[in-house]
């Protein structure tokens, strides 16, 4: 008898261990991305990524400073790797760079005409009325130099006294991505330090701390503040095209992010930021590539 229950419970013992080993056989159910944006917490999926979507941080690089290069808003990179917070990224992360498949981005819309300066001619010949003089409700322009700005392309060409500074007859091939756009010099000073194709990815204006920063072009203020190394105080413009316009070292922001801003208007105040001396730098760029900016800006 005592024989007869011990091979019962030896039978059970095998039994019950062959259901524990079924049940703990069974793979976990897979995580499936069924969305343009990953799930929450998931890392991205860079391997399968097509060249271009994805950027793997390396030491020293910031979610700020890698949207700048890659021509996209911080807010947006962010949004597509599910980061809540900006300043979390570790090195060797893969962030994606590129809209997800599906996922629309908005680009800046041009400026409506009414926030453009009139040339001053013109103004004084046209009836008092409000819309003579035009003048957003956030402050005062600087009138004067926007109405420099917006005769640039009126005046006469200087090479009557100044021969270096006429017109060339033609541009490089590579300022044709830029000439859809109708650039202003966004400071008055002097290029005290050029572009150099793989080395400066912009130029440098001298100026004095406080003198008007100009927005280049139409468009959408996409970053400010002073979250990318270097380059101080900051302020980034994006424009239609896929352009982008960047404006360092400013010793005061005036324009913030989200806000429309009109060529000539004023952005900010020029500094030394993040600087050795008061200067403007000031970039643009294609899609995150830098261009120079002296072939797109009007000669003066």
């Amino acid at each position: 008898m005592r024989h007869i229950v011990s091979r019962d419970v030896v039978v059970f013992a095998a039994l019950i261990a062959v259901l524990l080993a079924g049940c703990t056989s069974k793979a976990p159910a897979p995580v499936v991305e069924r969305g343009g944006l990953p799930a929450k917490g998931a890392a991205p999926a860079a391997s399968a990524a097509r060249p271009g979507e994805y950027h793997i941080v390396k030491k020293g690089e910031t979610l700020y400073s890698i949207a700048l290069e890659h021509g996209q808003s911080y807010r947006d990179v962010a949004a597509w790797n599910n980061i809540d917070n900006p300043n979390m990224i570790r090195v060797g992360q893969p962030l994606r760079v590129a809209p997800p498949e599906g996922v629309a981005v908005v680009k800046p819309i041009a400026a409506p005409a009414a926030v453009e300066v009139r040339p001053v001619a013109a103004a004084a010949s046209a009836p008092n009325t409000d819309t003579v003089k035009r003048e957003p409700k956030g402050g005062k322009q600087p009138y004067t130099e926007q109405a420099v700005a917006a005769m640039q392309k009126t005046e006469e060409p200087r090479s009557a006294t100044h021969p270096a500074q006429a017109r060339p007859e033609s541009r490089p091939a590579e300022a044709a991505v830029g000439d859809e756009l109708n650039w202003t010099w966004p400071a008055a000073g002097r290029v005290v330090s050029s572009y150099v194709d793989g080395s400066s990815k912009g130029i440098d204006i001298e100026g004095r701390v406080g003198e008007p920063v100009l927005a280049a072009e139409s468009g959408k203020v996409t970053y400010a503040g002073s979250g990318i190394r270097g380059y101080g105080n900051l302020i980034i413009v994006q424009h239609a095209n896929g352009l982008s316009s960047v404006y360092a070292h400013n010793s005061r922001l005036l324009a913030k992010e989200g806000q429309q801003v009109a060529r000539g208007q004023r952005i900010a105040e020029l500094g030394s930021s993040d600087a050795d001396q008061a200067k403007l730098h000031f970039e643009i760029r294609r899609q995150g590539k830098p261009l120079d900016p002296v072939k797109l800006l009007p000669p003066r």
